[in-house]
């Protein structure tokens, strides 16, 4: 099982990684996520939902993406709630309160998710684990149903993976193990320092402190890599990409909505260089683009009155009548 220190700390990455490590090895592996919180999503061959990092994963693997692998998904539609999709079907939606405050939710939850893995476990071997943002969340964790509760139940050899360009290694990798409690340290077998800049040899003297600090080797030391593509599961990534005009550039503004949904479908004119796409809310960068293209929302009505407020569609109508084009996607394309 690989687990973060953070959220996007690069575990989707990594988890694929070994799941074409293992193919190649020999073995029949399958990825398993117990819980997604994402927008983007892909629809599977039978017709069900489920995140789109572990359909990567099941290709890595070469096998069909299915449901097992992620059978819960969390699709927020507010800053406090969410529509739950359980085994590929939404089954309704509901408040943050509600989610992690009912006990006996969060138990028949936590039975679906290991009945998933047990399936899995019983066609494929191994099962390559992935963990959801922060394994040391103190206040969530007695209803825990994605981390080292689910590692415990499969017996997982659990690496913990920290993304060193944000700053910080040594202090959330620490704290990360120690607040785990006996049992969960004892899965602990390695930490994976992420997306590393520069030359790696001067890292000795900290893998050194990092072991010392916490009795846990460190297994790898991966460099900061820009040619390996996996959608993202997380929005906080778009906060990564361009957000500006270029010179040159077929130019596309897609409207940055605080619901988008499946913003990885635009990731395809990041591959062709004669595209420059960059998510914004400027007024002055959507009068600047060559193209508008507004994205679907898991919340369409709440999307456009924030667009509204800030006299964005104004910008958007202004714009089409003068002769851009613009496209709409899902909610993105209602009149």
């Amino acid at each position: 099982m690989f687990v973060g220190t953070c959220s996007d700390a690069g575990k989707s990455v990594i988890n694929a990684a070994f799941c074409r490590i293992f193919k190649q090895d020999g073995y029949t592996p399958a990825p398993f996520k117990a819980q997604n919180m994402s927008l983007n999503s892909y629809a599977t061959p039978e017709g069900d939902e489920m995140g789109r990092a572990q359909v990567v994963q099941a290709e890595a693997c070469g096998v069909p993406p299915h449901t097992d692998m992620n059978p819960v998904l969390l699709k927020p539609t507010t800053d406090m709630g969410s529509q739950v999709i359980l085994h590929g079907r939404p089954v309704g939606n509901i408040s943050a309160r509600d989610y992690f405050g009912g006990e006996l939710r969060k138990e028949m939850l936590f039975r679906e998710v290991t009945g998933a893995f047990d399936r899995l476990a019983q066609k494929y071997t191994p099962i390559v684990m992935e963990g959801a943002g922060s394994i040391s969340e103190l206040n969530l964790k007695q209803r825990d149903i994605t981390n080292m509760r689910m590692a415990l139940h499969a017996n997982a050899a659990t690496y913990l993976i920290a993304d060193i360009d944000r700053g910080g290694v040594f202090g959330s990798v620490y704290g990360t193990i120690a607040l785990l409690d006996p049992e969960e340290r004892a899965l602990v077998k390695g930490i994976i320092i992420n997306k590393f800049r520069g030359d790696i040899s001067l890292f000795e003297d900290g893998k050194r402190l990092l072991e010392e600090l916490t009795g846990v080797p460190v297994v790898g030391v991966i460099p900061y890599f820009r040619d390996i593509q996996i959608e993202e599961e997380d929005s906080v990534a778009l906060d990564m990409k361009n957000n500006s005009y270029r010179e040159g550039k077929i130019n596309v503004a897609i409207i940055l909505l605080k619901r988008m949904s499946n913003f990885t479908d635009f990731d395809v004119l990041e591959k062709d260089e004669r595209f420059n796409p960059y998510y914004t809310q400027s007024i002055d960068e959507i009068d600047r683009a060559d193209i508008i293209l507004l994205p679907g929302s898991k919340n369409t009505i709440g999307d456009l009155k924030d667009l509204r407020s800030k006299r964005i569609t104004e910008a958007i109508v202004r714009n089409y009548k003068a002769g851009k084009k613009v496209i709409g996607i899902c909610g993105g394309g209602i009149r």
